[in-house]
């Protein structure tokens, strides 16, 4: 069975990181962070989910400052320096090339680049004789820098299509936390993306705590299972809770059981409640909108995480029995 790494916490004094992450998407991470974020005393935000930014539509930011985001580059045929000799084309490995280009005097068609299939590895520009293909940085996507009313927040758009999202998770993350650091914040509070994939190693390495939000289903434990190897990797102490819990009784318990047996400490349960819904449309976080019903527990969970966060010790959260 395997146990949690222990890992040393940081300073309590420091600014701590809270990463609240789900093994799938729509299982109520974001409207989870909402309401942390209405409750946090002291908090900057990041939205990490840049594929599918969401944060903004509950907390309205303001932009204040907003940077264009390049991490890549992308091959570019310039029609009046082909020649059609076809190299690009047979040496292409992902069908990227296409003979549709325009004419340019000296032949009648010239190749041409397709930007979504490009994968940017330079080699057509690599081994181009007449030097027609330019490989240039491209720009991915944006990153913004705004003012809510519940802190500051930086928050990304990843452009269709779009690479690197690590990398934007990265800055997204990185300038929260300088934020958070030059305001004298006490907490990053972190909406990553759903998965397990590289945006969300990007936005979880070196947190202070992992909360992983998950589903009353047999799918939404094994999506807990490989979201728990992450954090166990990684060595981040993690704590679960089960949104929803009340759509089914047995499999909640049978997660929590799960979570117990593996180390992992349980933050609370949070019941299903049309009152997320309504805060939603209203532009609030459910914990703005409501008191009872999903609101209090929201309430209890955060009052469990904001403990252990405040709690300075080293090691797991807790040992398999």
């Amino acid at each position: 069975m395997n146990e949690f790494v222990p890992v040393r916490r940081a300073d309590a004094r420091a600014v701590k990181e809270l990463a609240v992450i789900s093994g799938k998407g729509g299982t109520g991470k974001t409207s989870l962070v909402a309401s942390f974020a209405a409750l946090a005393r002291s908090v900057a935000l990041a939205d990490c989910d840049v594929d599918a930014a969401d944060l903004h539509l509950v907390l309205a930011p303001r932009v204040v400052r907003r940077q264009p985001f390049s991490a890549g580059k992308r091959a570019r045929i310039r029609p009046g320096h082909c020649t059609a000799c076809g190299k690009c084309e047979e040496i292409c490995r992902f069908d990227a090339i296409f003979f549709d280009g325009a004419g340019n005097g000296v032949v009648e068609k010239t190749f041409r680049v397709d930007p979504v299939a490009c994968e940017g590895c330079g080699v057509c520009a690599w081994y181009c004789a007449e030097g027609a293909i330019e490989f240039e940085p491209v720009v991915n996507g944006e990153w913004f820098i705004s003012d809510t009313r519940r802190g500051p927040m930086v928050h990304a758009r990843l452009g269709i299509g779009g690479e690197n999202s690590g990398k934007l998770v990265s800055t997204v993350r990185t300038s929260a936390r300088r934020i958070a650091e030059e305001r004298g914040l006490d907490l990053v509070l972190i909406d990553g993306s759903p998965g397990i994939g590289c945006p969300v190693i990007a936005s979880v390495t070196g947190a202070t705590l992992v909360l992983a939000v998950t589903e009353p289903t047999l799918s939404g434990l094994h999506d807990l299972e490989r979201v728990a190897e992450l954090t166990r990797h990684f060595g981040i102490p993690t704590l679960v809770s089960v949104n929803k819990w009340d759509l089914n009784p047995e499999v909640c318990e049978q997660i929590e059981a799960w979570a117990r047996q593996r180390g992992l400490g349980l933050a609370g349960r949070v019941r299903y409640d049309h009152g997320v819904t309504e805060a939603q449309i209203h532009g609030k976080a459910v914990v703005e909108y409501q008191r009872d019903g999903c609101a209090s527990d929201i309430r209890a969970v955060w009052a469990h995480v904001e403990a252990w966060l405040e709690t300075p010790v080293s090691g797991p959260l807790s040992r398999p029995t």
